[in-house]
């Protein structure tokens, strides 16, 4: 170290010695960042990032792909693909996993875990060993801040799938059968729902969303440390906003930050959050920093359905960096990634960690952080705050995220707009008529009325006058959250969920965007449309086809969750999705489906023809193909019968056609349910049980089989004869169609 201490105050002298012996590691014992960025936690190594750990590249990821093939499924939902991505770009560092459950009892108790980066008690894996209870002496000399149950919930199903496979190791499927990475030694325990709740949250409100998320997941956690096939993307247009934190320390050492200050946002940004933003960075060179960098960091992952929409939100903040509101240099745009659980103090220090996790030094807390209302069914606080106030900002402040004296507070008062300027500031009581408060739900109601500019002098009741004060906010972010509250029910992007293009067959074209009810799968022919159900033959073509044999259409490609089904009514029978009776699209979560799911074309379960008292359920004869691998949507295969098994499906009929496809490698040696079982132990159970339980984890009962054992071939082949008639019937009778399209 140089020192030109003759030409320095001996403030400045210091502050260049500490600097050194900072970079240098000397004052904290481990590595750190060389312009004084605090390191992620747990890092042993300045350069290393939980990313190029866990996120796999180049013949490592080819090894891993091949790997998860042969691995039992984990159907991972949307919320979980956010936590996947928290955990696999470092943002909950050093967490590498799922948590076990002895993490989870540190997360709900201490809100931190015990870590041991260097090794120095010999408990350097404690949090990614098997939980041993009986183990009362290992311990991690140091403790590290994560306060949110990040956990990975299963069904019977699928813990039985694990148990059976007798393999150490899952495969992570999302909803539209995507392998998006493998989680290691995985350890199954129960969800204790109650306690994480209780603990977590502190209040006892079923119609809180979050709260209601767990009751409504499975009876199971699975906990271990992942390895993704490629980083997740969402392909939604917003993309490019969304940053890892290795990334993030690119972007803030390139524009040669010593101090990031990280704002978080929910809500459209207007010039009272400007000027927080303006103020922080004044703070900050007050405390002698001389390049404070502002991190503006919109909640990306899954919010509540009253949320403003995250494209909403993005695009209207980047709108204020380009017209000026925030300087473009001393400003940094990043999506943070995680789901909002709304857990107020228990959350907001989650919320400050991991931006520390990402090169923040300060975050700014405001009042009611992460909180919300209660609603009608809350215990108390019904529609009212859940926390008080204060409470988050006083607990994050209290908190173990402070305790190694890497990360600060930036915390503001009430401020409001002065008439006299044009600007947002804290209130001068001297001339109190002079300001005005804008809250968030003014806001609101001048965006939905399209408020204009308002002329001088600024009216005091901004509603009455319908106006907006100058300098509030840029005219491209006004008009932006103007469109929204104008027509909030319209085509959003509430949050972060993969946008995905289905697996479709050659013969089909598709409109509308696959997982919305806009989406349909048309057959094509010639250059025409057709019908799946009338157009295509039950039978394939050729003269050597036996009575076995039948056409099948594929509607649900296998581990595709995503519940898709020939539609009876619109012309020429398109594939659409099911939807549930909210409205939602439907999609199976008792797991990952093991087969290929579909109809044979030219048929019809008659609802009048009836058996001990059900009668046909008025669609097309289902197909479960269990071959080998997933097939296109769309795709019309030729397949072997080889049996059935008959569902009463709320007091109707439906029957369930099992079968192979002609060509799929185990074709040759199963023609039958016995040589089907021979080839495929187990899978026969695993197809009764999926039956009657698929719909117990949407809360609904078990179903009812007919018999508890499948039909012979032979039986199977007679019930595809007697809908086949039935079909004929249907298509030839006269002015009574169902409603159906028949295309005659």
């Amino acid at each position: 170290l140089v020192m030109p201490n003759y030409e320095m105050t001996i403030e400045q002298s210091v502050q260049m010695l500490m600097d050194t012996l900072r970079k240098a590691g000397a004052l904290e014992g481990g590595p750190t960042h060389p312009q004084g960025l605090p390191l992620p936690l747990g890092t042993a190594k300045e350069g290393d990032f939980v990313e190029d750990e866990l996120i796999k590249k180049g013949a490592e990821r080819t090894k891993l792909i091949a790997e998860a093939e042969t691995l039992p499924k984990v159907l991972v939902g949307d919320i979980e693909i956010n936590w996947l991505q928290v955990i696999s770009e470092g943002w909950a560092a050093p967490l590498k996993g799922f948590l076990r459950e002895g993490p989870l009892m540190q997360v709900l108790h201490f809100n931190s875990l015990q870590t041991d980066t260097f090794n120095r008690t010999g408990a350097v894996d404690l949090n990614t060993r098997p939980t041993d209870w009986n183990d009362y002496w290992t311990r991690g000399p140091d403790r590290m801040p994560l306060s949110v149950p990040i956990t990975l919930p299963a069904t019977d199903y699928t813990k039985e799938a694990i148990e059976a496979s007798g393999k150490k190791a899952v495969a992570l499927v999302d909803k539209d059968g995507r392998t998006l990475g493998v989680l290691r030694a995985p350890e199954i325990y129960e969800h204790r729902k109650e306690e994480i709740v209780t603990r977590c949250f502190g209040a006892i409100d079923m119609g809180h969303p979050y709260i209601k998320h767990i009751y409504d997941s499975g009876p199971w956690l699975i906990g271990g440390e992942i390895e993704l096939i490629s980083r997740i993307r969402y392909n939604d247009g917003l993309d490019r906003w969304r940053k890892t934190p290795k990334e993030l320390y690119a972007e803030f050492e390139a524009k040669g930050a010593d101090v990031v200050y990280a704002f978080q946002t929910r809500n459209p940004t207007h010039a009272g959050h400007a000027y927080l933003m303006k103020t922080g960075l004044t703070k900050l060179k007050e405390k002698g920093f001389k390049k404070p960098l502002l991190w503006l960091s919109p909640l990306g992952g899954w919010t509540k359905s009253d949320d403003v929409p995250l494209d909403v939100r993005v695009k209207q903040h980047q709108a204020i960096i380009d017209e000026g509101m925030l300087d473009e240099e001393t400003t940094v745009m990043a999506i943070w990634p995680a789901p909002m659980i709304y857990g107020g103090p228990t959350e907001v220090q989650f919320h400050a960690s991991s931006r520390r996790n990402a090169g923040a030094s300060f975050f700014v807390v405001g009042r009611d952080a992460a909180g919300m209302k209660g609603s009608m069914e809350a215990v108390a606080h019904m529609d009212d705050d859940i926390y008080k106030g204060e409470h988050a900002r006083y607990v994050l402040q209290m908190s173990p995220v402070l305790e190694d004296g890497s990360m600060g507070l930036i915390s503001f008062d009430k401020f409001y707009y002065d008439k006299t300027d044009h600007q947002m500031k804290a209130m001068v009581e001297s001339r109190k008529d002079d300001f005005i408060s804008i809250s968030g739900s003014k806001m609101r109601k001048l965006a939905a009325q399209h408020a204009t500019p308002c002329p001088d002098p600024i009216p005091s009741d901004l509603l009455a006058a319908n106006c907006i004060p100058p300098n509030f906010m840029v005219q491209t972010g006004w008009d932006i959250v103007c469109d929204y509250y104008a027509d909030p029910e319209g085509k959003y992007l509430p949050w972060s969920k993969p946008i995905v293009d289905p697996l479709m067959a050659d013969n089909t074209m598709a409109i509308g965007q696959f997982g919305d009810l806009s989406f349909e799968l048309t057959f094509t022919e010639g250059g025409r449309s057709v019908s799946p159900w009338h157009d295509l033959t039950l039978r394939p073509a050729g003269y050597s086809v036996s009575p076995e044999e039948v056409n099948f259409v594929v509607e649900i490609p296998m581990f595709q969750t995503a519940k898709m089904e020939v539609n009876k009514e619109l012309p020429y029978n398109p594939i659409t999705q099911d939807k549930n009776k909210d409205g939602s699209p439907r999609y199976y979560t008792y797991g990952t489906p093991f087969f290929n799911y579909g109809l044979l074309p030219q048929t019809w379960e008659d609802p009048a023809l009836c058996h001990n008292g059900a009668c046909g359920d008025n669609d097309p004869l289902d197909v479960m193909e269990i071959g080998s691998s997933p097939l296109p949507m769309g795709a019309v295969v030729p397949v072997k019968v080889l049996g059935s098994l008959e569902l009463i499906d709320e007091g109707e009929t439906d029957h369930k056609i099992i079968a192979i496809r002609v060509d799929d490698p185990d074709a040759y040696r199963i023609n039958d349910m016995s040589s089907l079982e021979y080839a495929k132990p187990g899978i026969t159970e695993k197809l009764i049980d999926w039956l009657k339980m698929y719909k117990t984890s949407d809360g609904k009962g078990v179903n009812e089989l007919a018999q508890e054992y499948p039909t012979t071939k032979t039986e199977a082949i007679g019930i595809i004869e007697e809908c086949h008639q039935r079909w004929q019937a249907l298509r030839s009778g006269g002015s009574n169609t169902h409603g159906f399209y028949l295309g005659r």
